[in-house]
């Protein structure tokens, strides 16, 4: 993505990116099956495998894969006005195809890569953009971009052509369609204005996102066994404790976020017992349980600490303050709480006494407040994973918190967002799993055994056009929350060579409160150990499914 995104990026990751829940903390090791409300990663060696513990070391290309323009058409951004981008003469269609429009469905929700020509001309490579989506009704709602009324449609007759804006930023895109090269795919050029003046133009692929095509719902056995819808914002992460499912929620277009509890003590018939939320600090995007209890990550307070002793009925306790930013994702390991918080670093708290944490340290990696800050964290052994947004992936010794040492970096060649992980030993190396964030974003398999070089030894890719966001690692078995791709399993007994084990279709364009953003489906995956696996879908809410 181009630098000069960055600030742009941040600002949507802050203010509209969900989840970033965090993954399971390992309590010594690594992948087994620990007891449920507790963890979600395990302790032993994860075997069996059909792997000797030898690999190919592979380039790190970065996540955005350039294959050239997407279509033969361009933008003429000559003499452009202030408005050029709402002036759709300046596209050269003459050599597009109107039949294969004319026959694309006049609704769906579409995401798309952009492919920035603009450094073309003084010899530079090309770039791409931050992810474009925009939603078509037909049903009489209101067509978006940005989740916002399009400035202009006219997708009828051979033509495909919409102009939207995202007001916050002052931002314009237009984007018109030139070919359908497969089912659900459009291809055409594209160009974007920021106060007046172009900043971006180039071509686009985009796809519809419900379903790859020909996919099926589910494969592999995984069952959907119960379904609950939650009320409170947009759901982007859950902890299961107590027989009970928190699930926490951002505040999304004027629908306050807040706590939702479930009794899941039967999972196939879960009971709506609770919902809270605060009219001044309702941002609440990730939590966690240790005994009596409940943490929740919260934009505006840092971290908030909730008495779960009457499981259905949590009780406001105190709040851990953070600074300007709050707390964006919170992890649990043994008797330590980390707070993970935007452009300023991860606050460590010791919970020997749950319901009163007391301030240990704050670790922050070099570059912490250019890069965006830690999004997430997870802890293995003695070590600190942490996913440092635009900075690298880094491993930090944490086994005196008066003395943390940062051992290495992971650093990636497109100023890719670093997200999520889950760390396990396989074969007697210590290997991380690690997701980034943003369109054509992928796991990882990272060989992290020496943290002063970490290697790259595989890798697992869906659709450019759609995001991972977060894992857990259970065994030989990976599970991922992949937004629009839904919940995916992977076999990783063999980490060089992860294959699709099993998947769950969540995204479907006829939910209620569905947008055209990237943050769209499966936010959040949990396995505590009982038999189940609780995903957090942002429309559907809680879904549970038997663990395979």
């Amino acid at each position: 993505m181009p630098p000069f995104l960055r600030p742009l990026l941040l600002l949507l990751t802050l203010q509209t990116l969900a989840g970033c829940e965090d993954t399971p903390p390992p309590p010594t090791t690594d992948a087994g099956i620990i007891d449920a409300g507790t963890a979600d990663a395990g302790t032993a060696d994860a075997g069996p495998y059909v792997w000797d513990g030898t690999y190919t070391e592979l380039e790190e290309r970065g996540d955005w894969q350039d294959t050239g323009p997407f279509a033969p058409c361009a933008f003429d951004a000559q003499d452009a006005s202030t408005n050029a981008c709402e002036e759709l003469s300046r596209f050269d269609m003459s050599r597009c195809d109107p039949e294969a429009l004319a026959a694309l469905p006049q609704d769906g929700i579409y995401l798309a890569n952009g492919r920035d020509d603009r450094l073309l001309a003084d010899g530079g490579p090309p770039d791409s953009t931050s992810p474009l989506g925009f939603q078509l009704r037909t049903d009489g709602g209101t067509s978006t971009m940005y989740d916002e009324p399009l400035l202009h449609r006219d997708t009828e007759g051979g033509r495909f052509a919409v102009v939207g804006r995202l007001t916050r930023t002052g931002t314009t895109v237009a984007m018109l369609g030139c070919q359908t090269p497969a089912p659900g795919i459009v291809t055409g050029c594209f160009a974007s204005c920021r106060r007046g003046k172009v900043n971006q133009r180039g071509t686009f692929q985009a796809h519809r996102v419900a379903h790859s095509s020909g996919e099926p719902e589910s494969s592999g056995g995984l069952t959907l066994v119960s379904e609950r819808f939650v009320a409170v914002g947009q759901p982007v992460d859950v902890y299961v404790a107590k027989g009970h499912a928190y699930v926490v929620s951002l505040s999304h277009l004027g629908r306050p976020g807040g706590l939702t509890v479930f009794d899941v003590s039967d999972p196939k018939n879960p009971v709506f017992r609770t919902s809270i939320s605060l009219p001044s600090d309702n941002f609440w995007n990730g939590v966690w349980a240790k005994g009596d209890a409940l943490y929740v990550a919260s934009s505006v307070m840092g971290t908030l600490v909730y008495d779960i002793t009457q499981p259905a009925a949590p009780t406001f306790v105190r709040n851990l303050p953070t600074g300007d930013f709050g707390a964006h994702t919170v992890l649990v390991d043994g008797d330590r709480l980390y707070a993970m918080v935007p452009n300023t670093g991860t606050f460590v708290y010791d919970v020997t006494q749950p319901l009163n944490p007391v301030p240990r340290a704050r670790i922050t990696v070099p570059g912490d407040v250019d890069s965006g800050g830690p999004h997430d964290t997870f802890a293995h052994g003695n070590r600190l994973y942490i996913s440092n947004a635009f900075g690298p992936y880094a491993v930090m010794d944490v086994t005196d918190l008066d003395d943390v040492k940062l051992l290495g970096t992971y650093p990636r060649p497109d100023l890719a967002y670093s997200h999520h992980s889950a760390v396990g030993t396989f074969a007697g190396r210590t290997l991380a799993f690690e997701g980034g964030e943003f369109n054509a974003s992928h796991v990882r398999v990272l060989d992290v055994t020496n943290p002063a070089r970490i290697v790259k030894l595989g890798e697992f890719r869906m659709r450019p056009i759609t995001s991972v966001h977060n894992l857990i690692l259970r065994g030989t078995r990976l599970y991922v929350a992949w937004y629009h791709e839904g919940l995916r399993v992977l076999d990783v007994s063999n980490p060089t060579k992860p294959t699709q084990l099993a998947h769950y279709n969540t995204f479907r364009e006829t939910d209620p409160h569905r947008g055209d953003s990237i943050f769209e489906g499966v936010f959040s995956v949990r396995l505590p150990g009982d038999g189940y696996v609780y995903i957090v879908d942002s429309s559907r809410g809680l879904l549970i499914f038997n663990e395979l």
